[in-house]
């Protein structure tokens, strides 16, 4: 995969400077087969020597349009983190500029072809994990896609959606306890940290603390959030992802949580498993008309009716 000599990292520098990017005017030429309106560039991450590689789709036109920015689940083998492709997300993306969003799929520190240090390690074992730091760590590239992608021309400023797959569901929730002016809603597809201890299904490392942490990201929570799980998601169980709903709409903050039947082998994948946009779809939808019709000034507030689950 080939990137723009102008795209490196001096070039990004001069561009956060300046408050805007050449480089995103715009795409690409096009091989047989790439997705039309889809480009491959660099931008920030939270440290200033690694540029995450990025995967950016457009509709047609030049905008501005809303944003959105997906984020892909992690591991804590190094090994597999640097053999990790880089993350598309492409129903997931497609989905969403259909319908007049610029997406953004950032790939973080520690991870594939972005490379550079983890910032989201877990460190002092399952016994003095730190699942809300770690949250955080993963929020701060958010927040650095973010920051950066709502200062090109053909991104709104406001209204952006952030979608997040496992520990990028989880950085999403952490982010959404920081209550960025930005950010209009989550979708959080199986969030959390710990999952599947020597890659044994539903072996998560310190449950509790999970659950302790999604309850101080809810204190302070105040976007709304869907979140969607499956009975057989071999990380996050049904018992454990209801407890973590539960423990972030009781600390406060506004959940919309849908467990859902089983898909495929394993629902951890349902964000992006084949056939898996035919059952998300119009639970996003939903959500997101939903919040559409909310009066402007109401955006980002809790909801009155806060739902836990639906079976």
């Amino acid at each position: 995969m080939s990137f723009r000599p102008r795209l490196r990292a001096a070039s990004i520098l001069l561009t956060l400077a300046l408050g805007i990017s050449a480089a995103f005017g715009q795409t690409e030429s096009w091989s047989p087969g790439r997705e039309k309106g889809r480009q491959s560039v660099l931008i920030p991450s939270p440290d200033p020597a690694v540029q995450m590689r990025t995967e950016l789709f457009r509709p047609p036109g030049d905008g501005p349009f809303p944003l959105v920015v997906i984020n892909h689940g992690s591991t804590q083998n190094e090994m597999q983190r640097a053999r990790m492709q880089t993350p598309v997300f492409l129903d997931i993306a497609r989905f969403f500029v259909a319908r007049g969003y610029a997406v953004a799929v950032p790939q973080r520190p520690g991870h594939g072809a972005t490379g550079g240090p983890y910032l989201e390690g877990q460190t002092g074992g399952c016994q003095n994990v730190d699942y809300f730091a770690s949250g955080q760590r993963t929020a701060d590239s958010i927040a650095a896609a973010i920051a950066f992608m709502i200062r090109q021309p053909f991104v709104k400023p406001n209204g952006v959606i952030v979608v997040g797959q496992s520990a990028g569901g989880w950085g999403a929730l952490a982010l959404a306890s920081r209550n960025p002016p930005e950010v209009q809603a989550i979708v959080n597809f199986a969030g959390g940290r710990g999952g599947r201890v020597k890659d044994q299904p539903n072996n998560n490392c310190a449950p509790d603390r999970l659950v302790a942490a999604a309850g101080r990201f809810g204190a302070t929570a105040r976007i709304p959030s869907l979140w969607l799980y499956t009975e057989n998601d071999s990380y996050f169980a049904p018992t454990l992802s209801s407890r973590l709903a539960a423990a972030y709409r009781d600390a406060g903050g506004t959940v919309e949580f849908r467990l859902l039947p089983a898909f495929g082998n394993d629902g951890h994948d349902l964000s992006r498993g084949k056939g898996g946009i035919d059952v998300w779809r119009p639970l996003v939808e939903q959500f997101l008309s939903e919040e559409r019709a909310r009066p402007a000034q109401t955006r980002g507030r809790p909801r009155d009716d806060k739902r836990t689950e639906f079976r």
